[in-house]
């Protein structure tokens, strides 16, 4: 079923300034989904994003998901996640059945505040397996299996091997008869049903793939483009570190650098965030000239418009620990010499090199420009946004400029030193054309939750988050052009006034790429993921609201009708 568009637009007709929505697909709800946001639910906010002059919807990652339901977390670098695909337009399972499924399941489970991942990844593996049953074959899924032999061989014995393992992807604690590469090649060429089981595996992704691949050419059609999103690693539990693990340096995990903000994780604020995504052996990847790379772009191409790269900093340099993150608790208490004594010297640190000598920088950006262009050259026509916060070393931004890599200007965080002693905020119409303006990353939480947050510390006992809250409530207020307080401290409450003027002025900057979460355009609180933290609500937030209802209800269509007539004015 294609969604309607109300005008065709020739993209490269149209201003090279746009404004978008982040939305991650698995918190959108619509009428007919099963407990978790899909391609469906994706398909009706395009044409929600026509009718409201939104030009990219960001996605955030959507290949498929280890246990911890992590985006940022990937079993394949490009095997994308079966749960998101839209059963009703499966032909072999069809609307009728996923009705007759819904009807039997709980209110909770489909209305709910939250995704129930293990649930309804469940629930739409058992409808796929009921629709496999039911595939006689075609030649489009044969030319699939084809193309697609160089990464889908892999994915596909690596899903088998987790199916012996009930599910469960950490293959340094499988059977010995099957977690070395060679052996398991063996073993699965001997078991009994095999190759129907990895058919099925393929299967599901040739579904995923032309669903995705199917939406990009629609959405494109009417002016709206898909911003999907590349990790700088992988899971050190994925297909791609199982089977091609000689390009990757198990020995070191990649993270950040410690930070003082993570008031809740002391491990964090000493050593830094443990990521545990494998260092890369870049050497060994240049010598086929970082194939691996350009096939995981090339293949986000297939599904995205635009890709941001989510801490493009580790290209040029990566903060590394010589222990995984299931020892961070063992060394969270340890001085360096005792951490030390116990990694045989090593410490967390940036590796190739730490920017601390005008040899080191240059080599760390002389690699950075290797490993990006080959990134842009595999994205051909796609384009490339980098995430470029945290511990920044100085010769990142101008070389994303140079290369047309547009880089993160986040409102709040971009100041100067003013004549009159104290910091003011960057206006907007000084932004450089190539960079991606907003308010928050999925990291962050929605600017009317940070606005009260900082109205909240200003009355903190703790003397930094008052002064951090003051300093970030009146950069704020300057770039929106609200008015100050007279005390300098009675900041208004967030109220319709000042989501205007905060909106108003980012859809107003010179930047490229304007960007808004969606919970943004609705005045709401709810964040998608607290970095540093695991479980709880982090990547299960569902709107409150179908995408239907956007355009239906009454006290919906008033705060996106603004967005709409803010964008128009803009000029975007």
């Amino acid at each position: 079923m294609q969604f309607a568009c109300l005008t065709k637009l020739n993209m490269s007709d149209s201003s090279d300034q746009v404004a978008g929505v982040l939305a991650p697909v698995t918190s959108l709800r619509h009428k007919g989904d099963l407990g978790i946001g899909d391609v469906g639910g994706l398909r009706k906010l395009v044409g929600w994003a026509v009718d409201h002059e939104v030009k990219f919807l960001q996605l955030l990652p959507i290949n498929e998901t280890g246990a911890d339901d992590s985006p940022y977390n990937a079993i394949s670098s490009v095997a994308l996640e079966p749960s998101l695909i839209d059963l009703s337009s499966v032909p072999e399972i069809g609307e009728a059945r996923v009705n007759e499924v819904r009807a039997g399941l709980s209110e909770e489970f489909l209305e709910g505040d939250l995704v129930h991942y293990e649930e309804a990844k469940r629930l739409k593996r058992d409808l796929l397996e009921e629709g496999f049953a039911q595939f006689e074959g075609s030649e489009k899924f044969e030319a699939f299996c084809e193309t697609e032999k160089e990464w889908l061989e892999n994915y596909t014995k690596f899903r088998f091997l987790m199916d012996q393992e009930g599910g469960c992807e950490t293959w340094d604690l499988w059977s010995i008869n099957y977690r070395d590469p060679e052996l398991a090649h063996d073993f699965i060429a001997k078991r009994k049903g095999s190759e129907e089981r990895l058919r099925y595996y393929a299967w599901v992704q040739w579904v995923a793939f032309t669903q995705w691949r199917t939406l990009r050419e629609e959405s494109g059609a009417c002016g709206v483009k898909l911003m999907g999103d590349i990790p700088i690693g992988i899971s050190y539990y994925s297909a791609d570190v199982f089977f091609e693990r000689e390009g990757f340096d198990l020995s070191w995990c990649g993270g950040a650098p410690p930070e003082t903000v993570f008031k809740d994780d002391a491990f964090t604020q000493k050593w830094g965030q443990n990521w545990g995504i494998p260092a890369y052996r870049w050497d060994l990847m240049e010598q086929d000239n970082f194939a691996w790379w350009r096939r995981r772009v090339d293949k986000l191409t297939d599904v995205f418009h635009i890709f941001r790269i989510d801490h493009i900093l580790g290209f040029y340099r990566i903060y590394s620990f010589p222990w995984r993150p299931q020892r961070n608790g063992e060394f969270l208490p340890l001085t360096h010499e005792e951490a030390a004594a116990r990694t045989g010297g090593l410490l967390p640190g940036f590796k190739p090199y730490p920017d601390d000598s005008e040899e080191h920088c240059a080599f760390n950006l002389a690699c950075g420009d290797k490993y990006l262009k080959a990134v842009q050259e595999a994205a051909g026509d796609g384009e490339v946004v980098g995430e470029d916060l945290g511990a920044v070393p100085h010769y990142v931004r101008p070389h994303l400029e140079k290369v047309g890599i547009a880089g993160f200007k986040v409102c709040h965080w971009e100041a100067f030193h003013g004549e009159d002693g104290l910091e003011h905020p960057i206006p907007g119409k000084d932004y450089l054309r190539c960079s991606f303006a907003t308010y928050a990353t999925h990291d962050h939480p929605p600017i009317a939750a940070m606005w009260e947050e900082f109205r909240a510390n200003i009355s903190s006992n703790d003397e930094g988050e008052r002064v951090g809250a003051l300093w970030n409530l009146r950069i704020l207020s300057e770039f929106s052009g609200l008015d100050l307080p007279d005390d300098h401290v009675s900041y208004r409450a967030y109220d319709d006034e000042v989501k205007t003027a905060l909106l108003k002025a980012l859809v107003e900057t010179n930047s490229r790429y304007a960007a808004l979460m969606i919970t943004d355009i609705y005045g709401m609180s709810e964040r998608f993921n607290i970095p540093g933290t695991l479980g709880g609500k982090n990547w299960r937030i569902r709107m409150p609201f179908t995408v239907e209802e956007m355009s239906k209800r009454e006290d919906l269509i008033g705060p996106a009708a603004e967005l709409r007539d803010l964008i128009v004015a803009s000029g975007r």
